[in-house]
């Protein structure tokens, strides 16, 4: 349910009616607008009579909202989200461009790509400390030492840092050296973790699970925002198909069915759906022309000796090739032409 209020309702009214919400057991959201206030209420199972809260000074109408998630629904929040995080500001327009090596191998390694993206045009740097993997025996990052890596490659670019919490234990280690808490596919279900997420004071970015429709990805952003944490942006990586010519199948119909339902900012992975890295940018062209608020994508000085992801990170070479496409304008109407042909 959503209560709006009128664009005169004074700040007692505004407070009346959540104080109101409270009494009859439910959870008020209030939604500051560019033209008056909404108050988001939560914790109800069935449909909720309101006929008092409606008759309350100051409120302008009630609105049922229809889908099962109601924080992330654009019919609770009919204004596009903007997050702003540095300089960049992902839901603003331009695309936000997150770069970096899947993981964090040594200082050399994560400063180098650091200072190359930042030069290219990168807005944000992306490495993993803590690392979710297939394989017990493979590289499962360097925990605290990568964070403390992270943080000096921030310090001597000037980019904000995403990096993955894998569970509640190590959560307030990464809270603590990053800017944003990815939360990655394999946890978009892991409902404690997205609680704790919740209860941070940190920008989350939320990754689809390899096989969750959209209503269950929307659902997990829900768990995050009814916590009080409302700067999630939703991070499109690829879904488990029946295809075997790429690593995922990079679901690009998602991105305008998102744009349709949600409010918040909506990112892309093409690396992990791609697994190579010579589909890696037409993924991301693609992306770009749907209306993707930004991408992820793995970068790496030399892809040859990675310990993790190599065959679909990009060289520095590929990497500044890309940016000099995305930083003309206008970027989506000029690559739709291309994707196109």
């Amino acid at each position: 349910m959503l209560v709006v209020m009128r664009k005169d309702a004074t700040d007692e009214q505004i407070h009346r009616v959540v104080d109101a919400i409270r009494k009859i057991g439910l959870i008020p959201h209030p939604i500051p607008g560019s033209m008056r206030t909404s108050i988001g209420v939560t914790g109800n199972i069935g449909r909720v009579n309101a006929d008092h809260i409606g008759g309350m000074a100051g409120v302008l109408e009630i609105i049922h909202v229809t889908k099962p998630f109601k924080l992330t629904s654009r019919e609770m929040i009919p204004e596009q989200t903007v997050i702003e995080i540095g300089d960049a500001q992902f839901g603003e327009g331009n695309p936000v461009i997150i770069a970096g090596p899947c993981a964090v191998e040594s200082y050399e390694q994560m400063t180098t790509t650091a200072s190359a993206v930042a030069e290219m045009g990168a807005d944000m740097l992306r490495g993993g400390a803590f690392k979710p993997r297939t394989s017990p025996y493979s590289f499962q990052g360097m925990g605290l030492e990568g964070l403390k890596i992270l943080n000096a490659a921030r310090m001597r670019t000037g980019l904000p840092v995403v990096s993955e919490a894998l569970d509640i234990e190590s959560f307030p280690l990464v809270e603590r050296y990053v800017d944003v808490i990815q939360i990655g596919a394999r946890n978009m279900q892991n409902f404690e973790l997205l609680r704790r997420a919740g209860r941070s004071k940190k920008p989350v970015l939320l990754k689809r699970g390899i096989s969750a429709t959209i209503n269950e990805f929307l659902l997990a952003a829900e768990y995050v925002m009814s916590e009080g944490n409302y700067n999630v942006i939703l991070c499109e990586r690829g879904i488990r198909t029946y295809s075997n010519h790429s690593r995922f199948t990079l679901d690009i119909g998602a991105i305008p069915e998102l744009r349709s339902l949600t409010h918040l900012p909506i990112i892309v992975d093409p690396s992990h759906a791609a697994g190579k890295r010579s589909t890696v940018i037409p993924l991301a062209r693609a992306s770009l022309a749907v209306g993707s608020d930004g991408l992820i994508i793995e970068v790496h000085p030399n892809p040859a000796e990675a310990v993790s992801d190599g065959p679909q990170s990009l060289t520095f070479d590929m990497f500044r090739e890309f940016m000099s496409e995305v930083r003309q304008t206008p970027v989506r109407s000029r690559l739709v032409k291309e994707v196109l042909t």
